[in-house]
């Protein structure tokens, strides 16, 4: 005889069987979930595994099973600990391999893909070299050699039984080879292709047309050109194509693409900006032109030196004219450039306001376009840091370098790393001294300075605080809920709240499964709030609460997921298809309030609980929203099976 637990239960699936198909997503697109998009392109080491082979390729890690052939891949959001993978060895006694990440930290992978980590060498403060740079195998152990001394890690116990220092006399005088089976197997693994980039480069990220776009980067000042030339896209189905292949008209190597932008009235003709060859043309994956020092206005920082043709910023005008900026040193004068991409005619500016105490702007970059269809740059250079607003209607320019807060503070900044417009017109600059706005009075206006948000302590005082105020900003990018997302140099990410007062995440490497801490690029799918990370150690992704709001909510177009709530689930149930900053209510079939909030952009979370905080009993909950006009309506129903 059934219990009334077991037939509301029944009751409830049947009620609620017709809508399952339709509403229920995978647990990949659950609010909260992380994600790594890591290359195994570059195979670097293998080792067999009785009936596996584990492949360290581009510092990643993956298993090919020699009998069934299936792959499985391995990254922080899977298992591991870390990410930068520089040795692997196995271990037939323990049955176990050993795994060691750049920073030294270890991992063990026994048989059935569990990972035990050895995190004590990692964290051990030290001031000589932890680096290891071969591994040998004995019995149960591991032996590291790292360039402070040789570090024996028993395997099968899973930590690190001993050290030896070049003093001791059992010390060898050279290092041994780690074992490697790279020969042996390289034609197997060349037949391999696990999912994946090219490359562990995204220096420049943009989401459009459903596609993430990334160019990988590369130039440091001070340094070499250092980045293989590469343009990925990341399509909704999760398949990658990897434009990396062309011919440089003058200079000698092809490297560093810093930017990339696609005709708005022609997918599939696309340009990709370079650190050091120029500009190139592509339609349908293929370069039909590199435009360089030799072939076109764009000129060399340097007279006859081709490898340092440098492009920093696209973006094509409302009118579909080509924007772009080139660097400038004694050589070049023109840096500023416009390509009609119809005719191939070319027009360059030598505006006043590109220069400062008779001196040329240097690194024009970071392009955006607000809302009134003007284009903005953010000069990346020590020289001189500031902003160029171009109006491309009637091709004036004005520079915005007074950096002067709304305390009448003033502040000399060496880089501007980031540029951005939230929802609401106000545009946001990332610096090496922290988080600035413009809202739009100052944005009409170079001399009124910028606006520091103001963060009250909450301590009884009437103190408050810069937001962000110190911290060197890499990227920001703002979300379909106007939330802020700021990646840092060395700090993670942080998530700022609508109205810049609250933080609402910190996202690091330590409390996260975020791969680097060292952010370099953001950019955000706001169908679906997958919010993505570039880093120079790969891509990863943070599945965030707020999407795309809709203009009508409607039956049709607002759904829950999952749908129904099974008893194992203890997730987020999500909302979508929501208005902006909807008032959502969660309620029962009778009408009382279970749960209430605003949406964040068109989606709005909720934990299943009660205003008690007790899980829902079984049964069908209604979603009810108001719109910013006080529309009211059901949205759309929810099933809860306990």
């Amino acid at each position: 005889m059934k219990t009334e637990k077991h037939r509301l239960r029944a009751s409830v699936v049947k009620w609620f069987l017709p809508f399952y198909l339709f509403t229920f997503l995978p647990l990949s697109a659950q609010v909260g979930t992380w994600r790594a998009y890591m290359s195994y392109y570059e195979p670097q080491q293998i080792v067999k595994a009785q009936n596996t082979l584990f492949v360290l390729a581009s510092n990643d890690l993956y298993q090919y099973n020699l009998n069934d052939h299936s792959i499985t891949t391995y990254d922080k959001i899977t298992g591991l600990s870390d990410t930068y993978i520089t040795h692997i060895a196995w271990n037939q006694e323990a049955k176990r391999l050993i795994v060691v990440y750049q920073n030294s930290n270890i991992d063990l992978i026994d048989a059935n893909s569990d990972v035990t980590n050895i995190s004590s060498l990692y964290s051990k403060s030290m001031t000589e070299d932890k680096t290891v740079d071969s591994i040998t195998v004995d019995g149960p152990y591991a032996y590291l050699y790292a360039r402070f001394g040789i570090v024996k890690v028993n395997m099968q116990r899973g930590e690190i039984s001993d050290t030896y220092r070049p003093n001791h006399p059992e010390y060898p005088t050279s290092l041994p080879a780690s074992h490697n089976d790279l020969d042996e197997y390289i034609d197997i693994v060349k037949t391999l292709s696990p999912d994946g980039p090219k490359y562990n480069y995204f220096n420049h990220l943009r989401y459009e047309n459903g596609k993430i776009l990334s160019t990988g980067g590369g130039w440091k000042d001070g340094g070499e050109f250092t980045r293989p030339f590469c343009v990925q896209i990341l399509d909704e189905d999760s398949k990658w194509e990897i434009i990396d292949q062309a011919e440089p008209y003058n200079a000698t190597r092809l490297v560093d693409a810093t930017s990339l932008a696609y005709d708005p009235n022609d997918k599939t003709h696309l340009y990709v900006a370079t650190c050091g060859s120029g500009l190139y043309e592509f339609r349908n994956g293929q370069m039909v032109a590199n435009y360089t020092d030799g072939n076109s206005p764009i000129l060399s920082a340097i007279e006859d030196n081709f490898n340092y043709v440098r492009i920093d910023g696209l973006m094509f005008d409302n009118s579909g004219y080509l924007w772009m900026s080139c660097s400038a040193e004694a050589y070049n004068k023109d840096i500023l450039l416009r390509l009609n991409p119809s005719t191939g005619e070319w027009k360059t500016y030598n505006n006043e306001q590109l220069f400062y105490d008779g001196t040329l702007l240097k690194i024009l970059r970071h392009t955006i376009k607000d809302e009134n269809g003007n284009i903005w740059m953010a000069n990346d250079h020590h020289d001189h840091p500031c902003l160029i607003k171009i109006n491309p209607n009637d091709e004036t320019m004005a520079r915005y370098d007074t950096f002067v807060n709304q305390d009448n503070t003033a502040y000399t900044l060496n880089y501007i790393h980031a540029l951005v417009q939230d929802i609401d017109g106000n545009l946001w600059i990332g610096s090496d001294q922290g988080l600035f706005m413009y809202d739009q009075e100052q944005k009409a206006d170079p001399t009124k300075g910028f606006t520091q948000i103001k963060v009250p302590r909450n301590d009884g005082t009437n103190y408050a605080d810069y937001l962000l105020s110190g911290i060197e900003i890499t990227a920001i990018a703002v979300d379909a809920g106007n939330r802020k997302w700021i990646g840092t140099d060395g700090n993670g990410v942080y998530l700022i709240s609508a109205d810049n007062m609250e933080q609402l995440q910190h996202f690091t490497t330590e409390n996260s499964n975020l791969i680097s801490n060292n952010i370099e690029s953001i950019a955000i799918n706001e169908s679906t709030g997958e919010v993505f990370f570039g880093t120079g150690m790969g891509l990863c992704s943070y599945m965030s609460d707020a999407s795309t709001a809709v203009s009508e909510m409607t039956k049709d177009n607002a759904y829950a997921y999952p749908n129904p709530v099974t008893p194992d689930y203890n997730g987020l149930i999500t909302v979508v298809g929501l208005a902006f900053d909807s008032d959502v209510k969660i309620v029962t079939t009778n009408g009382q309030l279970v749960a209430q909030g605003r949406s964040n952009g068109g989606m709005f979370t909720w934990d299943g609980c009660n205003r008690q905080g007790k899980r829902v009993a079984s049964g069908i909950y209604m979603v009810m929203a108001t719109n910013s006009e006080g529309k009211k309506g059901i949205v759309t129903k929810i099933a809860v099976i306990n």
